[in-house]
């Protein structure tokens, strides 16, 4: 029997569906690493180029964030509409396995992993459960390595993704993340992960990390560093801005090929910081924090909440200069964004702010709230500006004139990012 798994695109006339650097979805490479031998595999990414609907698999599985489920829903029904067999899984459907149920014949909550193999053999005997649930978290030793083989020929420019750790043992209330896991932080054997490398590599010297957190566990992510060390890998992950503060596993990364860091700064607002759960972030060291990533050869892509409730009019320019003054190689504002089962939703929710659930439009790029401190238009209006005022030349000089060795990645990560705002307008 054949398997199809299937990633849905973005909306187009979005950032995320304009940018030209595009990875593959790794948790469906990790399902595909349990699927039993007998059955044949085969990976299509609607982001890349149309779906076929005349595929010859027996059975159709998906996966989506938020912005992407409406895209997600429509695939399944065209598919169930050929006769075919759809099951869902991810944190979307995971959150509201009700909804997905009216699009999908089986939904899986929870870690794909642990109830798979079940699921699958259900299928072959015709009974077939509408929901799988997972009971517990899969042990980290016993993660197999991602099948990226199923990648080959997908049209994707760049497959080499790995992840080490999953979960956050931080409690952000935007997170889903969190809401996904819960705050339980494991950990793949270092042995395993550089195995791992090792075959990655021969494919191509760039890897990165999907870890949402890499360096939350030193005891973890120094031995791990240091064995990367030789490898010649150039790579790059997820840390908080805190990093900065163990110079002896900053020193480690970067001598391991660490190329670049997404930190969450979140915002410049103190306040706003500890109301949304974010203690370990100082906004007054974020300069020198900053300087200390660059002085390890360790590029940052910053992070900024845009809409928190102590956020005003004034905010937009206020973080503008400070990334340009801390010369922050790149950078992205998403709007505050509710997403189904975090601690803010179901905040906003009660207040009675949330008046959007149109769920592509929970793209970070939508305002789908009531912000407390500036319209609604404000909002919006101050999101796009910072992002074309970013990424306009004088702004990409000024932050990226001096030669650093991130260059490499962050010269073309500026230039993509540029051109995918600009499309999106002409699409608008």
């Amino acid at each position: 029997m054949k398997i199809l798994f299937l990633s849905p695109g973005w909306p187009k006339g979005r950032l995320w569906g304009e940018l030209g650097f595009k990875f593959p979805t790794l948790s469906l490479a990790a399902v595909a690493a349990v699927t039993p031998p007998q059955w044949e595999v085969a990976f299509h990414d609607d982001a890349i180029k149309p779906t076929p609907f005349d595929s010859d698999a027996d059975l159709i599985a998906l996966t989506a964030m938020t912005a992407q489920v409406t895209r997600a829903y429509q695939l399944a029904d065209a598919f169930r509409e050929r006769g075919k067999t759809v099951v869902m899984g991810g944190f979307h459907a995971s959150n509201l396995p009700d909804e997905a149920l009216q699009h999908v014949d089986s939904v899986v909550v929870g870690e794909g992993e642990l109830v798979w193999p079940q699921l699958l053999a259900d299928f072959q005997a015709g009974r077939l459960q509408p929901v799988y649930r997972a009971d517990g978290l899969l042990d980290a030793s016993l993660i197999p390595p991602a099948r990226r083989d199923i990648f080959k020929g997908s049209g994707h420019f760049f497959t080499n993704t790995i992840q080490t750790t999953r979960g956050c043992p931080f409690d952000c209330e935007f997170c889903s993340v969190t809401a996904f896991y819960g705050r339980n932080y494991r950990k793949r054997p270092v042995e395993q992960v550089l195995a791992e490398l090792e075959q990655l590599r021969r494919v191509n010297s760039f890897v990165f990390f999907v870890d949402d957190n890499i360096v939350a566990d030193r005891r973890y992510s120094l031995p791990l560093f240091e064995g990367m060390q030789g490898m010649g890998i150039k790579w790059l992950s997820h840390a908080p801005i805190d990093f900065a503060e163990d110079r002896e596993m900053l020193k480690a990364a970067g001598e391991s090929g660490c190329v670049g860091m997404f930190v969450g700064f979140e915002s410049l607002n103190q306040s706003s910081l500890v109301a949304m759960g974010k203690v370990t972030n100082k906004a007054v060291s974020y300069k020198e924090y900053a300087q200390q990533f660059r002085d390890h050869g360790i590029g940052i892509l910053g992070s900024f909440v845009m809409g928190c409730d102590g956020d005003t009019p004034a905010v937009f320019e206020q973080t503008l200069r400070f990334c340009e003054d801390a010369r922050l190689e790149s950078a992205i504002f998403p709007i505050l964004t509710p997403y189904p089962g975090t601690t803010v939703r179901r905040r906003l929710e009660a207040e009675g702010r949330i008046f959007n659930n149109n769920w592509q439009d929970y793209d970070m790029e939508h305002v789908t709230f009531q912000p407390s401190g500036m319209t609604v238009q404000e909002l919006q209006d101050g999101y796009d500006q910072i992002c074309r005022s970013f990424y306009s030349f004088g702004s990409m000089y000024r932050r990226l004139f001096k030669l650093h060795r991130s260059l490499q990645v962050f010269g073309v990560m500026n230039i993509g990012f540029r051109a995918a705002i600009r499309r999106k307008r002409v699409g608008a």
